[in-house]
């Protein structure tokens, strides 16, 4: 029986070895998966071409931009779609080595990058034209969080842009007149450009392309000297100390492979060699990728049918003809066949049973529509925050000395919790985070925190005195909350954003949003827990509703609402990572660029940091949220200890 199936499997393999024998490549091709929109659609393009054209079998293989590059000069994968020539040492290294090759000209005129205005800016504004024009027009840039100065909007912190930006700030003295913002992600950025584009808002921003955002709004680069690469050089170290202005490079895109494939596939490599995009094309491919949510794969299949123009020019006939085919287009990019319609209708038949009900257009124009008509509003919002509630308190702690600070923070924690290692502790951690460089970030995180637990509790503590008392108020309430708990915290950071702008104040509101409901919870469900005894006790000797709220209902419920204050304290500090995704300052400014840079050391010393204030916090709200009978035996136990 096993001699018949092994002559069976035999037999099979014969009949499908002259399909893989007539393929362009004779071993299946390995393509890195690339992460970003420009490589999946790119890579999509290539593997179409590859597989459909050619006959060559396809796969992927995830990872990181290194490990990717390492597997390419190990021929672990053969083929990353997308190289932006001369950025990685790995790179260079196996080039030099002559493990891999970098070949062909993705992007006609190569990915540029520069310095940039809306174009309505430069067309109302027809003297600022480049980079020494800013000082005249820098009113244009005002920076809300510091109206003596203005803004530049850099690249997110940790990234070699910023380095060089920071590092043209100084050499061209724009340093004195513009703050060096950062957004915290790349994601945040694009919401601060999309923003003042929706609103007609001057912006001065860096940024690069291929990007669907380069393809969706109008940018207008500012005029820089020539590139010189020995001041460029200079300009990417944060330590360089050239004094030198130099224009942005070009950099060329090409597809990175490794020689082994060079050698076994030469047809494939001369197609790959031909394969070009205008920036327009690639620009305009990337952000249908991100209004329409497709995959590179899908995006690169909408390409393929609607360019047969263009690719035809990169393949031989034969493979041509066989793309064509799979892709149901004629050779001068007719309708699609009659077969692969039926074949659509079929597929489409089989997901009929689901209605179409996503909300996102509907969800993504109204947001939309609320930044355009309503953006001022929300930005004289923003000012007022700024104005009257972040910057006191901020320039109120960075008056006071920290060595003031922290004695103060020592007396309240032994008042707190009567020990006196526990209060003596509390001093030497806020000691060693000054010790590691922190204080200044200490500094941002306490103002954000304050600010943000005042304002939680003017909000909550009334919500939860009202819910207590309507049934009907609860059972609208409550729902909202459990959305406000549940909903992931990065749904809600862009639209705050887009509407109060980037910096402190969206970070201020988006952790309002997260501290809220615990503080509102515990205060309705202290209310309603009060003996009811001593309720109808204060009724009967004639005491008002607020009498009652006062004297007798909030007195009772004051551990569960110092509870809840608790809460919404360590919720807010949680929230201080998040926050400086969206350029908030601060602790967690530190730990997100340790996480874009690999630095262990300063994630380690920022994490540590935030630690120790959180347990300072916990602490001291704990010890302050008690009763009155559990607060005097704490008292009286410190008390004896010390006697």
């Amino acid at each position: 029986m096993r001699q018949w199936i092994a002559l069976s499997l035999l037999c099979m393999s014969a009949l499908l070895l002259p399909i893989s024998a007539s393929a362009a490549c004779a071993s299946p091709i390995k393509f890195g998966a690339l992460t970003w929109e420009s490589g999946q659609f790119i890579s999509g393009v290539l593997k179409y071409i590859a597989e459909d054209g050619y006959g060559c079998i396809i796969e992927e293989v995830p990872g990181a931009g290194p490990a990717l590059e390492t597997a390419l000069s190990q021929n672990d994968i053969q083929i990353i779609g997308e190289q932006w020539v001369g950025r990685s040492p790995i790179m260079e290294q196996a080039i030099e080595q002559n493990k891999v090759a970098v070949i062909g000209d993705t992007l006609k005129g190569g990915a540029t990058q520069g310095w940039y205005v809306p174009s309505y800016v430069l067309e109302e504004n027809p003297g600022l034209r480049s980079y020494q024009d800013l000082p005249k027009y820098a009113n244009l840039f005002n920076d809300p969080e510091d109206p003596s100065k203005s803004r530049f909007m850099n690249c997110p912190s940790g990234w070699t842009c910023e380095i060089f930006n920071t590092r043209l700030l100084k050499n061209t003295g724009l340093d004195s007149v513009f703050n060096n913002a950062q957004p915290g992600t790349g994601a945040a950025l694009d919401a601060e450009i999309a923003s003042a584009f929706e609103q007609h808002k001057p912006l001065l921003f860096y940024y690069w392309q291929p990007t669907g955002l380069m393809a969706k709004y109008d940018f207008a680069p500012l005029v820089f000297p020539a590139h010189d690469d020995a001041c460029w050089q200079d300009l990417l170290r944060a330590d360089g100390t050239a004094d030198c202005v130099s224009g942005f490079p070009v950099s060329p895109l090409g597809i990175a492979v490794s020689t082994p494939f060079i050698d076994t596939n030469p047809e494939l490599v001369e197609v790959f060699k031909k394969v070009q995009f205008t920036s327009d094309e690639l620009n305009g491919a990337i952000l249908e990728m991100s209004e329409n949510k497709r995959s590179g794969d899908a995006q690169a299949l909408v390409f393929l049918r609607e360019n047969p123009s263009v690719w035809q020019k990169w393949v031989s006939e034969e493979a041509a003809t066989n793309l064509t085919t799979k892709l149901g287009i004629g050779l001068t990019g007719a309708d699609i066949t009659a077969d692969t319609a039926a074949s659509s209708i079929n597929q489409t038949a089989l997901t009929s049973i689901f209605p179409s009900w996503s909300l996102e257009t509907l969800l993504n124009n109204t947001l939309a529509n609320v930044v355009q008509n309503y953006g001022d509003v929300f930005r004289t919002i923003s000012t007022v925050a700024l104005t009257y509630l972040l910057l006191p308190i901020e320039r109120l702690l960075t008056v006071i000395p920290p060595w003031l600070i922290i004695a103060l923070v020592t007396v309240l924690a032994w008042f707190g919790v009567r020990k006196v290692w526990f209060a003596l502790a509390c001093g030497a951690g806020l000691f060693l985070i000054g010790a590691f460089g922190l204080w200044g970030a200490l500094v941002d995180t306490l103002a954000l925190l304050i600010v943000s637990v005042l304002v939680t509790v003017v909000i909550g503590i009334p919500i939860g005195i009202a819910m207590s008392g309507s049934k009907l108020l609860r059972k609208i309430v409550t729902p909202i909350l459990d959305v406000m708990q549940t909903m992931p915290s990065f749904v809600y950071l862009i639209p705050v954003l887009m509407l109060f702008g980037i910096g402190k104040v969206p970070a201020l509101f988006a952790t309002i949003i997260y501290a809220l409901p615990p503080l509102i919870r515990l205060t309705t469900l202290g209310i309603t827990q009060v003996n009811h005894e001593m309720v109808e006790a204060g009724r009967s000797f004639g005491s008002t509703h607020l009498q009652l709220l006062i004297w007798i209902k909030l007195p009772q419920a004051l551990p569960s609402i110092m509870a809840g204050v608790n809460q919404a304290v360590m919720m807010s500090l949680s929230m201080v990572v998040l926050a400086s995704m969206i350029g908030a300052p601060g602790l967690g400014e530190d730990v997100l660029q340790s996480i874009q840079t690999l630095n262990i050391g300063q994630g380690l010393q920022a994490g540590t940091a935030i630690v120790i204030v959180a347990i300072i916090i916990d602490r001291i709200t704990q010890a302050f949220g008690q009763g009155k009978r559990a607060r005097q035996k704490t008292i009286d136990a410190g008390r004896r200890r010390i006697g």
